[in-house]
Parts: C-alpha cells; structure tokens; sequence
C-alpha cells in the first residue's frame, strides 16, 4: 500500500500540508494583511488579540488524472474582528482575496496549482461588537511523475 501511495505522489509532503503552507505564505506575504493583523492562525487560537486571521483545515477530494496526482481541495480563511462596525473587516477581506488570487502557480513538493475560485464569502456579527468574515476557496492542485 505504501508504494502505491508513492506511485500517486502522496509522500512526505502531502498535498494538504503544502496547500496550508502556501496559503499561509501568501498571506503573510501580503503587505496590506501583515501590517491589518496580529496575527495569522492555522488553528483557532486560545488567545489572540484582533483583528486576527484562521486559515481553515482543508477538505480534499482526488482531482488526479492517469499520470498525475491530483487534489481539490475546499479551504475556508476567517477574520476575526471586534468593534462597532465591520469597515476594517471588509478591507482586510478584500486584501484575503488579492493575497490568496494572487498565490504563486508553483506552491512547493511538486505541487502546482491549476486553479483558484472564490466560492463564497461573508461577513457575519457574532455576538455584541464581534465579527467575523470568512472566504472559502475551491483551489485544484496537481503533481506529476506518478
């Protein structure tokens, strides 16, 4: 089984780890975001101040192809904000979607993406003076020299 594995380009470096990587890379690369918000999260964090960024686990599903591994994958960024009115989270959303448009093609362990599609994306009150503001991504990856 795990030479199969190999055969289909599923190694160390699995897709989802690199996409998170890359992902995560685009972001704090990001000019606008870097100087918007304390911080950029893989995982909610315990404590954060805001505005803070999440970058969602991803779901996947095969997308490969006879001679190439293949995933799409369906990944969720979500802002964080307090405050009266939700204008520096719209800002900072636009700047999610200028950064994550704008990821490399080539995104590391022979991973390349073939495509970047903004699903979805909102912004909801969640509780007195908090928000949040979520885009979710269809991103499709392929690795050849399976």
């Amino acid at each position: 089984m795990a030479d199969h594995a190999a055969e289909r380009g599923i190694g160390a470096m699995s897709a989802a780890v690199v996409l998170a990587a890359a992902i995560r890379a685009a972001l704090t690369a990001h000019g606008p975001l870097t100087e918007g918000l304390v911080g950029i999260f893989d995982a909610p964090p315990v404590r954060a101040a805001t505005p803070h960024a999440v970058i969602g686990e991803a779901l996947l599903s095969d997308w490969g192809t006879k001679d190439m591994a293949g995933r799409e994958a369906r990944v969720v960024v979500s802002l964080f904000d307090a405050g009266e009115s939700p204008a520096r989270l719209r800002r900072l959303a636009g700047e999610v979607e200028v950064a994550t448009a704008g990821m490399p093609r080539e995104i590391g362990g022979g991973w390349e993406l073939a495509s970047r599609v903004l699903l979805r994306a909102r912004i909801e009150r969640k509780g007195e003076g908090r928000w949040v503001a979520t885009s979710e991504w269809r991103l499709r990856m392929l690795k050849g020299g399976i």
